[in-house]
């Protein structure tokens, strides 16, 4: 950036800003980020559709992305500076599996990647982050809900991260080099993810009557959203991890926290799909548009952006 900025003239100290343009090449733009998977074998290994793996990349990289967009929101409203911080910090650790996951989605099946006007240089992560619709998306619904309370974002996140660091320790011994990959650097951050809620929760739970209430009234919001993460869909089964096997373990982890917090395991029924169709499948909530709508405006309005 050093070469972007020049001397104030006299009459410009009044404008903060006005070092900040040296010349046309604003910073802001042309950051040029490396292809996340260069210098990466991304050959398909036999036995594996390439199709499949992109849409199944696409479903835990949509997870990631939109989960991060929402705990994003978090900044500057925790409770604290270091919450505050460390709310952030997982975000970006799930920025990270998603441009990943994403870009691996794009390098196994180009078909899935939105085209652009020729001649943009928006990498293929990011086409596939900002310029698709609501209904394109295959994140699980748990992810896009908007945030409430500090309750609500501890108990969300303890069932997330509970949920996809069981997927993540599977994925380690995936056929495909990338994902398993991808995989065993995830395990690292999402085990502290769930250590970091886990340690909120009991300390909610055990803290005062109010905030004994919160995290109860909060578990029951985020319970109905659970079994679509341990429902099955045909790619999961084929190319991934068949989430119906994670359901004895995921359940196992948070029975055992609910049992030291003290709070009772909800008793609130599944929020059903659309006609069988859940976030796996594109039926989303109204949430998610609203959300899409705020992260990708800039985007859409620079297509022929560099970021």
């Amino acid at each position: 950036m050093s070469e972007h900025i020049t001397e104030p003239t006299e009459g410009e100290h009044d404008n903060a800003y006005a070092g900040l343009l040296g010349n046309d090449a604003h910073w802001a733009f042309g950051t040029d980020f490396e292809d996340p998977l260069a210098g990466v074998d991304t050959t398909i290994p036999d036995g594996v559709d390439a199709g499949e793996l992109a849409q199944y990349c696409l479903m835990l990289g949509d997870d990631a992305l939109v989960y991060a967009q929402r705990l994003s929101e978090w900044t500057s409203r925790a409770p604290d500076l270091e919450e505050d911080i460390a709310i952030a910090n997982i975000a970006l650790d799930l920025v990270g599996q998603a441009r990943l996951l994403l870009a691996r989605a794009a390098a196994a099946d180009q078909s899935v990647v939105p085209a652009l006007p020729e001649g943009s240089p928006v990498p293929d992560e990011d086409r596939l982050a900002y310029f698709r619709s609501a209904d394109q998306f295959r994140n699980v619904r748990l992810a896009e809900q908007p945030n409430g309370d500090f309750a609500e974002l501890i108990a969300r996140l303890l069932v997330m991260s509970t949920w996809r660091l069981a997927i993540l320790q599977r994925l380690v011994d995936h056929p495909d080099a990338v994902v398993a990959a991808i995989a065993a650097k995830g395990v690292k951050e999402l085990a502290y993810h769930r250590d970091y809620a886990g340690r909120w929760f009991v300390t909610l739970a055990k803290g005062t009557q109010e905030s004994h209430r919160r995290l109860t009234d909060a578990m029951a919001s985020v319970w109905p959203l659970l079994p679509e993460l341990e429902t099955s869909t045909e790619v999961e089964s084929r190319v991934g991890v068949d989430p119906a096997s994670l359901a004895d373990e995921i359940d196992v982890v948070l029975g055992q926290v609910l049992a030291v917090a003290g709070v009772p395991t909800p008793d609130t029924p599944a929020l059903a799909g659309v006609q069988g169709r859940t976030g796996r499948h594109g039926m989303h909530s109204e949430a998610l548009s609203l959300l899409l709508a705020e992260m990708q405006v800039v985007a859409r309005e620079h297509p022929m952006g560099r970021w």
